[in-house]
């Protein structure tokens, strides 16, 4: 932990030395609020976010708070290795398995051309108790199987010590989590107001015994499924991908942790619900994954699990920069050359696409430094190839 701030009402730990005015500014909005417990955790990538930083860890008794998940429930990572290594893989090898994988794997704003098999959908769930989702069924048959945009990315990776071949991909529940952090968003929004609650701006809250939370959890969950299911389908199309040019490749078993959720937990003897927005579980020999921009290192790491955290970890480098503003103020020829100098394929090649860039991200090693008490790492990969949403 780098330094303890005093709130409002409760304090702020945080594992960062430098933070945005915005962020503090919704840092203490966090302190302020009369169902936060404990205290608040702020990751090492935290920066700024809709009414709670992203990159923050937000324990509540008997509450819900839509914003202090996000919109894209259920977004996180996935990762494979493989029993090759880099060596094996010459350049016309991974360009052939990359325009594959775009061949299969629908990018950004698009989706399936045909709804995929219901079976590769979570099982389990009462559709029809789900108010949301119910009429978002059919576009889930879509979704499925799709990256999505912006910070999302399928990468294929080295061990810097081994040369292990790895595959790795960040996405999350598509549309569908949109459609449901909206709604029940503007459902506490409307209550609150209903109930002259205090209300933090952002911030709306749902109490536990009411329908609308339990709604709200049950669909949040169906979003968290839906996400992993999403990034399993297109992990399997990867290696189908990637074993049509080597033929010879093996997989283990995929590595999955989910970054934008909540869930009921024990922290300091207490049930609470713990809100991670851009935050990893880190349980005690748990296995998580904190990846870095498309031209810096991501890390397999095993959780410490540290009480002060409510046993969480960063979820990615964490932006430095706006979208816009790393647009406006980067150079696309240094960061194409910072790319190219490390031999990464990859498909930068507009000023527009500046958003994503290495340079628009923190320092991914000093991140992780800074959760030295949080997690310990245990694989670091080298990009090989990236395919941007």
């Amino acid at each position: 932990m780098e330094k303890v701030i005093m709130g409002t009402r409760l304090p702020a730990k945080l594992w960062l030395d430098e933070v945005e005015d915005s962020c503090m500014s919704q840092i203490m909005d966090l302190t302020s609020l009369p169902f936060a417990f404990k205290h608040i955790a702020i990751m090492p990538d935290a920066h700024a976010g809709k009414g709670m930083p992203i990159g923050g860890v937000l324990a509540t008794k008997g509450v819900i708070v839509p914003n202090a998940v996000g919109v894209d429930i259920g977004c996180g990572m996935c990762a494979i290795k493989t029993n090759l290594k880099a060596e094996d893989f010459s350049y016309t090898d991974l360009t052939s398995i990359m325009s594959k994988i775009r061949a299969v794997v629908p990018l950004g704003f698009d989706h399936q051309n045909k709804k995929q098999d219901q079976k590769l959908l979570p099982q389990g769930f009462d559709i029809e108790e789900m108010p949301v989702l119910k009429n978002q069924y059919e576009a889930c048959l879509k979704q499925i199987g799709t990256l999505g945009g912006g910070n999302h990315f399928i990468e294929i990776q080295k061990d810097t010590e081994t040369s292990d071949v790895w595959v790795m991909i960040h996405s999350g529940s598509r549309n569908i989590g949109l459609k449901v952090a909206n709604h029940y968003n503007k459902v506490a929004q409307y209550w609150n107001e209903k109930w002259y609650s205090a209300m933090v701006p952002g911030l709306a809250y749902l109490p536990m015994e009411t329908q609308m939370a339990k709604d709200y959890f049950r669909e949040m969950n169906y979003c968290v499924a839906f996400a992993f299911a999403n990034r399993q389908l297109m992990m399997n199309r990867i290696c189908e991908s990637i074993q049509a040019v080597k033929p010879e490749t093996d997989f283990e078993p995929m590595i999955n942790i989910a970054h934008n959720y909540a869930a009921w937990e024990k922290h300091f003897d207490q049930d609470v619900i713990v809100h991670r927005k851009g935050a990893t579980r880190a349980y005690e020999g748990e296995i998580g994954i904190i990846p870095g921009s498309m031209g810096t290192k991501s890390y397999i790491v095993e959780g410490l699990g540290n009480p002060e955290s409510f046993k969480s970890c960063s979820h990615g480098a964490g932006r430095l920069m706006g979208r816009k503003d790393a647009c406006r103020r980067l150079s696309l020829d240094e960061e194409k050359e910072r790319m190219d100098q490390q031999g990464i394929i990859h498909g930068l090649r507009s000023q527009n696409e500046l958003d994503e860039a290495p340079g628009a991200y923190k320092d991914i090693a000093q991140v992780i430094a800074n959760e030295r008490d949080l997690v310990k790492p245990l694989v670091e990969l080298a990009p090989m190839a990236v395919i941007k949403g």
